[in-house]
């Protein structure tokens, strides 16, 4: 892999102003930082021409790469440190078979090479910073073993840091690390556990950003997807799957559709039960079937989007009413759809919310309590208003699950809709004397 994978205007302008500062290696020496020999070889390629540079870097790389890492492990200064990143990074730009005179340094020196360089991910300068990450995803994306944690969990939590920082440099190269990285299975798990990391790439998502972005993290997710666990946990942890439909209808790029459409494929295969009832509420199946009405430049995505009609229509036009309903309640997604309103449908339907120890019920409740959407406030206080009146004994089942002190909280909502449809829920709790005490 070629250190140019991970690119940035800001890297690539200060590398170039760090090329020309001098620094005082002699003085390093005279200080006993350094050794005279470390002087002597120093000094043939700092501030040298690239030319020179690599005549030497191809008769001696080994012993060149060796040094540059020696020298990052035992000085301090971050002008000093920003110059010896820099030497690094250049011997590795276009030159992947040099990797290994790198990640061989262990050999003579087992804190090499990733000691120094992941130490430096604490620095104050972003500069320092930013580039030892672009370096640590050339180097640990290359290794032929699997990552140790000691290696792999600085890296990421510093990858944490970045993607929710303001700095758009920052946002941006963490991204381009992830999808570098995301090929390997023990990345994938490891970031997998890395809540504040994934949770950070979809609030970017939902930001707006630019379709190069969109693009890269779809990429992150789609790797991601590839994961058992992931494919089974995703949605429910970061209700991705409403947003990434979003993304892809505002889509003007093929890519950015061609890699979410290629993300629900893995959703679809690996984990349905987790992930079709969000699918349903999210209109994916229309989304699919306009999809495939046109015209592709890729085959791989109207492959993708065939098998994801195919098994949508599939399993979707068996669907009664309360497994559409039920769909919709397990997304959490709640809106006014005709359901709701049928009278019909709760006489029916009703007693099923205490199926499974309640398990609809709860989730009625928890939405309630948790959902900041005064849509899902309204229809969730709606619903336990037709429970309640359907099923008398409901009321008391409702009360000990805490339900009715939430829905008598919300008459005071500060949305009118939620107030008038918790004060309906309320006159349908306390009308009838218990008929379960």
């Amino acid at each position: 892999m070629s250190i140019s994978l991970v690119s940035n205007a800001y890297l690539d302008e200060h590398s170039a102003k760090i090329r020309a500062k001098p620094v005082p290696w002699e003085g390093y020496q005279r200080a006993g930082l350094i050794t005279l020999e470390e002087l002597s070889l120093i000094k043939k390629v700092d501030r040298q021409s690239r030319a020179k540079v690599e005549s030497l870097l191809v008769s001696d790389g080994p012993t060149y790469a060796l040094l540059y890492l020696r020298l990052l492990k035992k000085l301090q200064r971050i002008d000093t440190q920003s110059c010896i990143l820099v030497l690094i990074a250049d011997a590795l730009t276009d030159h992947e078979e040099r990797i290994p005179w790198f990640t061989n340094a262990s050999q003579t020196d087992l804190e090499l090479p990733y000691g120094p360089l992941l130490r430096i991910l604490d620095s104050q300068d972003d500069f320092v910073q930013l580039k030892a990450t672009q370096i640590l995803t050339v180097l640990l994306s290359s290794e032929k073993s699997p990552l140790q944690p000691q290696q792999l969990h600085p890296f990421l939590n510093t990858l944490a840091l970045f993607v929710v920082n303001t700095s758009p440099h920052k946002r941006d190269i963490a991204v381009q690390c992830l999808e570098a990285i995301l090929s390997r299975p023990e990345c994938r798990r490891s970031v997998w556990t890395n809540t504040s990391l994934v949770g950070g790439l979809v609030d970017i998502l939902r930001h707006n950003p630019t379709p190069q972005m969109s693009y890269q993290i779809g990429f992150c997710l789609w790797l991601l997807t590839f994961e058992q666990e992931v494919a089974e946990q995703i949605q429910k942890r970061f209700d991705i799957i409403p947003l990434l439909v979003d993304v892809a209808q505002g889509a003007a790029k093929e890519k950015v559709i061609r890699v979410i459409v290629a993300t629900f494929r893995n959703l679809v295969s690996k984990a349905p039960q987790a992930n079709l009832p969000a699918m349903l509420v999210a209109q994916l199946l229309p989304f699919a079937k306009n999809l495939s009405g046109r015209k592709w430049t890729d085959e791989d995505i109207t492959e993708d989007i065939q098998f994801l009609r195919d098994e949508l229509s599939a399993r979707f036009e068996s669907l009664t009413t309360y497994d559409e309903y039920r769909s919709e309640l397990l997304s959490g997604h709640l809106s006014w759809t005709p359901v709701h309103e049928s009278d019909l449908f709760w006489k029916e339907n009703a007693t099923k919310l205490n199926d499974n120890d309640y398990e609809l019920l709860k989730i009625l409740i928890r939405l309630l309590n948790e959902s900041n959407d005064p849509v899902v406030l309204a229809v969730a206080s709606h619903d336990v208003g037709q429970y309640v009146k359907h099923y008398e004994r409901g009321k008391k089942i409702l009360t000990d699950l805490g339900g009715k002190t939430r829905v008598m909280e919300l008459m005071s909502h500060p949305n009118s809709d939620v107030r008038y449809q918790a004060l309906m829920a309320v006159q349908r709790l306390v009308s009838h004397p218990w008929a379960a005490v």
